[in-house]
């Protein structure tokens, strides 16, 4: 018995420090994690050079011996003649080429305002930025932030296209009016034009179950509706006209992207694919984003800018706690509403 006592008080001990010696390598690593959160890395990847080697490949896959070979040496001289080239020699322009998609709080804005700022660091004026958005819209504030960094590219005097190939709506459309042409697949939803402000009411149930909720304001409309607290008709009203003001906001913004457009006719909350969105003005033409980098290949040399800060293994976590209920959310959805 006298072992047994001792060699679980020698386990007790090597246990407790292990323990302790995790705990003080984990936080070594959160200290750390912590320093260096928020430093971000920037990728530029030549979107030319990956469609030269997909035609290279598929050439030599397809072509009999004798055209391989043939291939084989033309590309010898080309790569010959380019290490011939003086440095002084006019370079072709360049097609910058952003990702953009924005979730409800916007938060991708902090990489797309880097990405931005960097192309605007190198870029010529006969450059073009292509922006890939994808968005159904979020916070006013974080997609109008958004739309003002897609502005400044059309401040310094750059070409600003955006391409939709699967959904604008709202804060999105706001973003994508912007562009100086806009673009979008003919399946697209793009529009909803709108304002929403939705909050549940636990009034009459904590009333029922003699919960007391006490909130303390000043000023008249501090708080025009509460969760917990009695709602009355006054502070409904007052939460309306503020919807209405921001929806007005919106009709501005985007009547002044695209003057020509029946800014009525589409500020209605409703949303179109993008063939009838094209009807209505609201973008310019239908296609892929896929299509329209290849029509500028080989003619400009076209560059994917990307911004992203290395998260730690708590927000890992986090984000893929997050993306299975998203795609719970999605799959219950999708078979209680028929999309065609």
């Amino acid at each position: 018995m006298e072992f047994l006592y001792e060699y679980g008080l020698f386990v007790a001990k090597a246990v407790t420090l292990v323990v302790a010696f995790v705990v003080v390598v984990a936080t070594i690593v959160g200290v750390a994690n912590k320093q260096k959160h928020g430093k971000g890395q920037l990728e530029i990847t030549s979107i030319s050079d990956q469609l030269k080697d997909i035609t290279q490949y598929a050439k030599q896959v397809l072509l009999d011996k004798n055209s391989a070979k043939k291939l084989a040496k033309e590309q010898k001289k080309e790569e010959k003649a380019k290490g011939k080239q003086k440095n002084d020699d006019p370079k072709p322009p360049r097609l910058y080429v952003i990702d953009f998609k924005g979730s409800m709080d916007a938060g991708e804005v902090d990489n797309l305002r880097e990405e931005i700022t960097a192309i605007l660091c190198v870029a010529d004026k006969d450059d073009e930025v292509l922006v890939r958005l994808e968005s159904g819209g979020g916070v006013v504030h974080g997609y109008g932030l958004a739309a003002s960094q897609l502005q400044r590219i059309k401040q310094k005097g750059l070409k600003l296209t955006v391409s939709v190939d699967k959904v604008a709506a709202s804060g999105g459309y706001m973003m994508a009016c912007v562009a100086d042409k806009l673009l979008a697949s003919q399946f697209a939803y793009i529009g909803s034009i709108g304002v929403l402000a939705q909050l549940p009411n636990f009034y009459k149930l904590l009333k029922k179950n003699d919960i007391e909720f006490e909130q303390h304001t000043a000023g008249e409309f501090k708080r025009t509706l509460t969760v917990f607290g009695e709602n009355n008709d006054e502070g409904r009203a007052k939460f309306k006209e503020e919807i209405e003001e921001i929806h007005v906001l919106f009709k501005d913004f985007v009547h002044s992207q695209r003057p020509d457009m029946n800014i009525d006719r589409v500020a209605t909350g409703e949303y179109w694919p993008g063939t009838k969105a094209k009807e209505l003005g609201l973008i310019d033409d239908i296609t892929t984003s896929d299509d329209y980098i290849l029509s500028h290949y080989p003619e400009r040399e076209i560059f994917s800018v990307k911004y992203s800060v290395k998260k730690n293994v708590a927000e890992k976590l986090g984000m893929s706690a997050a993306s299975v209920v998203e795609r719970v959310i999605m799959k219950s959805w999708s078979k209680a509403r028929h999309w065609f």
